[in-house]
């Protein structure tokens, strides 16, 4: 008797590539004896709903999408009773994949297919911020927020020129954040125009592994914060640093931690995994260690 796959799918991610592959992976799925349910989401937050309701009965959940589709589904994936007897493969879709990148999922959606096939269980860390979950980044500050500020239209047309085109039109007005910071034991005060708390080796569909260096599974998350410069001048140094990998400078620092706290006077913008994440004056992350079953 075929095992039940819950395949799960954002029909308009990226460029609505999905429609051109959704044959071949329903038929890579029955050639791997599984017997398909397939789910298009209907609206945001679809993916979780679903999960929630239904994914107890499967012992594979496959997604496709962006990752704001997945980082529903491993909202709904940690609601469930016997997680950990669930494996989650994914098949990005979306205009950056980030995450896939940084967990070596292939981005050929039939290869991404067939490693849910065929791969292996990877226990992968996410985060926890203040009540909700993410999987590779949460962020304040520039151009934290372009990939859910950019128009979907504009996203499948341009894929990474979108995100650049909006990116460029904020810097004559980059806000400044005054922020208290911890990482674990030490304690950080000052102005920031960016903050990132990042599980990943790819951040808006840049490699980054000489930077980051991020073990996926290692119960320690990266802390990167830029501080406001006085001039764009300030800002060059700042950036050459970053991208030589060195981990602390003048203006900057990246810290490992598992426990993360921010605290600000004022309301500010969070985004997590690319999506609007909320607004808040306090919040803390922590590092929920080897919390889910990907399919590597």
């Amino acid at each position: 008797m075929s095992e039940k796959l819950l395949f799960i799918f954002n029909p308009h991610s990226g460029k609505a590539q999905i429609g051109n592959e959704l044959v071949s992976i329903i038929d890579i799925f029955t050639k791997g004896g599984y017997d398909v349910v397939a789910h298009p989401t209907q609206a945001p937050k679809d993916a979780y709903e679903k999960i929630i309701s239904s994914g107890d009965e499967y012992k594979t959940i496959a997604v496709s999408g962006g990752d704001g589709t997945l980082s529903e589904a491993v909202e709904g994936y940690m609601t469930l009773d016997n997680r950990e007897n669930i494996r989650l493969g994914y098949i990005p879709s979306g205009s950056t994949n980030d995450f896939a990148s940084s967990l070596g999922i292939p981005s050929d959606m039939e290869e991404a297919a067939r490693t849910i096939v065929n791969g292996k269980t990877f226990q992968c860390d996410i985060g926890k911020f203040n009540d909700k979950k993410f999987n590779y980044v949460a962020g304040f500050g520039a151009f934290t927020d372009v990939a859910y500020a950019t128009p979907q239209e504009s996203k499948n047309m341009l894929g990474h020129l979108a995100y650049i085109i909006e990116g460029v039109q904020r810097l004559p007005n980059l806000p400044s954040y005054a922020m208290k910071v911890t990482c674990d034991e030490r304690k950080i005060t000052g102005e920031f125009i960016l903050g990132l708390v990042m599980n990943s080796n790819s951040i808006g569909g840049i490699k980054s592994d000489n930077i980051l260096n991020a073990d996926l599974s290692d119960g320690l998350f990266e802390l990167l914060l830029i501080k406001t410069p006085a001039n764009i001048l300030e800002l060059q140094p700042i950036i050459t640093g970053i991208l030589k990998g060195d981990k602390e400078g003048e203006g900057f620092c990246i810290l490992k931690g598992r426990e993360f706290t921010f605290e600000t006077e004022d309301d500010i913008q969070w985004t997590l995994d690319g999506e609007y994440g909320g607004n808040s004056k306090e919040v803390s992350i922590s590092v929920l260690e080897k919390a889910v079953n990907f399919i590597v």
